[in-house]
């Protein structure tokens, strides 16, 4: 198989997407930042930190549900201490989102008591959400907001344009397009992206896809895999040998006895995705 991925993923709609959010950025008091908890670092966008310059920033860990619940904790503390608010959520139980607003209010103390000072004191707080495509925002915004506005779904780019949402008298939300970086330096962080559905599958064949994934969990939770595919191997197993195996154990088997491995490859991303192996966090902060 083939083991030099180049996953590129930046449609020209997201190059409009950059230039509307440096557009916007001066009409916003702070920056709002949607990652998904289980891979921090690959879903965070580095232009992020160029567009942004020095407004108050703040991260939501999404998908918190879906994550290793001893890292999400580690990866909140990693982010604190580089002076960034931090809220953890899961967005489709409503879970953490009542924190959301009292964080904001305590980033941004500092200018409230300047509107307070200058008798503006119901003057609306506005905030920039931004993200790269299928990480939550509109969820996350539809929540906030108590709305079911914002157009959602389990796939990437969807979201189109600017739209500004008022949750109350007191905060408007900037909603904007999921956007990846043009280019991603490590193949490592495009795997990750397309194994938790933030790129399109069909951007890298299915089989190879779901191979190096099933390498990943191999190597890092073999428990995991042994127990949900009843796969039997040596630790240093390749991950094309490892997926044949869960699709003979499964089953999955066409005209002559040859494994199914596409049929294979489409259920182990999916119940990757589900959660259905359990929940894993594939980046940690020592490592980043």
């Amino acid at each position: 198989m083939e083991e030099n991925l180049n996953i590129q993923w930046y449609p020209g709609h997201m190059t409009k997407t950059r230039r509307m959010m440096e557009d916007q950025l001066k009409l916003v008091d702070a920056v709002c930042e949607i990652l998904d908890a289980r891979i921090p670092v690959s879903s965070r966008n580095p232009d992020i930190d160029a567009i942004c310059g020095s407004k108050p920033r703040m991260v939501i860990l999404n998908r918190i549900d879906m994550a290793d619940p001893a890292q999400t904790k580690a990866w909140a503390q990693h982010f604190r201490a580089q002076g960034l608010a931090v809220v953890q959520t899961d967005c489709k139980s409503r879970k953490g989102i009542s924190d959301f607003v009292p964080a904001l209010r305590k980033l941004l103390a500092e200018k409230l008591r300047r509107y307070a000072e200058k008798g503006q004191a119901g003057r609306p707080l506005k905030l920039m959400i931004v993200g790269i495509p299928n990480v939550g925002k509109s969820t996350f915004i539809n929540q906030v907001a108590g709305r079911k506005g914002a157009k959602a779904e389990n796939r990437p780019g969807v979201t189109r344009g600017k739209q500004w949402v008022t949750v109350d008298q007191g905060l408007l939300l900037l909603d904007t397009p999921g956007i990846l970086w043009p280019k991603f330096d490590d193949p490592e962080v495009g795997l990750r992206l397309a194994w938790t559905g933030a790129v399109k599958d069909d951007i890298l064949d299915i089989e190879t896809l779901a191979m190096k994934l099933m390498e990943m969990l191999w190597q890092r939770y073999p428990e995991a895999v042994t127990a949900r595919y009843k796969v039997e191997a040596a630790p240093d197993e390749a991950g094309w040998a490892l997926l044949q195996q869960a699709g003979r154990k499964r089953g999955f088997l066409l005209s002559g006895g040859e494994i199914d491995t596409e049929r294979m490859a489409r259920v182990l991303l999916e119940e990757y995705r589900s959660c259905k192996l359990g929940r894993f966090t594939l980046e940690t902060p020592e490592s980043n």
